[in-house]
């Protein structure tokens, strides 16, 4: 029905019937200033009493406009609402990728997320392959609902009540399947009467493959929240240790043979490594190649003696150093990957550092944690590009650069950085001047240029 329609033709019937009935007084002067008095009041009984529930009804807790730069404005988390996502699966960073986005849904949707499975084995086709892991597994559950208290909140199953049944929400693809049609599904599920269920069950493909609608930061916050439990965390100290304790070795024979001739004084000895996540595996190099035959760039797939030159050009780099190489073993088909390096720089991966059974005696998730955490805390982390490994590790270097107050490094604005782009720019180096992205960042608050394309 057509309110305003219906209400104009009232008011014009009325309006005419009081003319017929008042037809010898309609010229005096007093009759219209009363015909103009209760045009006046009739119209603002029109206008201004809608108008005022309007802007009441803007003011209510749960009316709130989506987008990034509103992100901080939404109310506070529902209790006793609860959004339940599928599995999570795929590499460890396309998995935090993807419970991020999980976590954003449910503050969007205002509600809790249902901790969801992550996925302990790597199966890229065999779904039914995945071997389910529980989120606190890997990441402590409280402590993450601690850090994101008001932003985004982590739930258990056990929670539910069960009053009602779930709803399910399918998730819409191919290529009709718009952003703006998808959040417009999310919209329509934030308000009654879907909003009333207990819990809203999302259907379909993984999370990793959802529309984003949200900003950098916002993952960048979540991923803050996500701390490795003890016993990995512990691990990656194990790692560490030995990496520290073989640089420690190499240096002080160094120190003892130039000591011998007159030509260094004692001192402390410090062992600082660099990381690098060297992508060569067979299933980056598969994906890499159809990657640069779908986007017409030729410069994404690395070579070990292109990622080899590119880390002797780190600029004032101090030799001998540890070289720690972040690799998939089980995937890793060229086994001279210790050969060949520079002079000064000593590679090491897992069998030579000798920390193999710390490793092995995990799933593929837990072993790329630890390398995760290990590459996080070197000295000198040099990754890919076009790897959510590697890009992840320098968001989150970059956020600690941001938050000891560090804006600027090497002429570039660290706020840059993203997950998708980290800190690109053009280089033109000794290896030939291709494109690429600076990713070699330095706890010590400096980024190291490298000569040649994305490493």
């Amino acid at each position: 029905m057509n309110y305003k329609g219906s209400g104009s033709s009232s008011f014009d019937s009325v309006s005419c019937k009081f003319l017929r009935l008042s037809g010898p007084h309609m010229n005096s002067i007093f009759f219209r200033c009363f015909c103009l008095v209760c045009m006046v009041l009739i119209l603002r009984a029109l206008v201004l009493y809608p108008l005022s529930s309007i802007l009441t009804f803007q003011q209510k807790p749960l009316d709130w406009v989506y987008g990034s730069s509103v992100s901080n404005s939404l109310p506070e988390i529902r209790k006793g609402k609860f959004l339940e996502v599928p599995q999570i699966v795929w590499g460890l960073n396309n998995q935090k990728i993807a419970f991020a986005r999980a976590c954003l849904t449910a503050r969007m949707l205002n509600r809790t997320l249902l901790m969801p499975s992550l996925s302990a084995s790597l199966f890229y086709k065999e779904v039914e392959l995945l071997e389910p892991i529980a989120f606190e597994k890997i990441f402590q559950f409280d402590r993450f609902n601690t850090l994101c208290s008001g932003f985004v909140q982590l739930g258990r199953y056990s929670e539910i009540s069960n009053k009602t049944g779930p709803l399910e929400l399918r998730k819409g693809s191919g290529r009709r399947w718009t952003v703006e049609r998808d959040l417009d599904q999310l919209t329509e599920f934030s308000q009654i009467p879907m909003s009333e269920y207990e819990v809203i069950r999302i259907v379909g493909k993984n999370p990793f493959l959802w529309h984003d609608h949200w900003p950098v930061k916002d993952y960048a916050r979540i991923f803050e929240c996500l701390v490795l439990v003890d016993e990995i965390s512990n691990e990656a100290t194990r790692v560490v240790s030995k990496i520290q304790e073989t640089g420690n070795k190499v240096k002080s024979k160094l120190q003892t043979q130039q000591q011998s001739i007159g030509s260094m004084n004692s001192s402390g000895i410090h062992s600082p490594y660099i990381a690098v996540h060297m992508r060569i595996e067979k299933d980056w190099m598969i994906h890499c190649k159809n990657l640069e035959q779908r986007s017409n760039i030729s410069q994404i797939c690395s070579s070990k003696k292109e990622i080899m030159d590119r880390v002797a050009h780190i600029t004032g780099l101090q030799r001998p150093t540890i070289v720690y190489l972040a690799v998939a073993d089980s995937l890793l088909e060229d086994e001279s990957v210790l050969d060949g390096w520079d002079e000064g720089l000593l590679p090491y991966e897992k069998k030579r550092l000798g920390v193999w059974d710390v490793y092995n005696r995990y799933p593929y998730l837990i072993k790329s944690a630890i390398d995760y955490e290990v590459c996080l805390r070197a000295d000198i982390f040099v990754g890919n590009s076009f790897s959510t490994f590697s890009s992840l590790i320098v968001l989150e270097r970059t956020q600690k650069l941001m938050r000891s107050g560090v804006t600027d490094s090497c002429g570039i604005d660290v706020s840059y950085f993203n997950l998708s782009e980290t800190s690109c720019s053009d280089m033109t180096g000794s290896t030939g001047g291709n494109r690429g992205c600076e990713m070699c960042l330095c706890s010590g608050h400096t980024m190291k240029r490298t000569k040649g394309a994305a490493h």
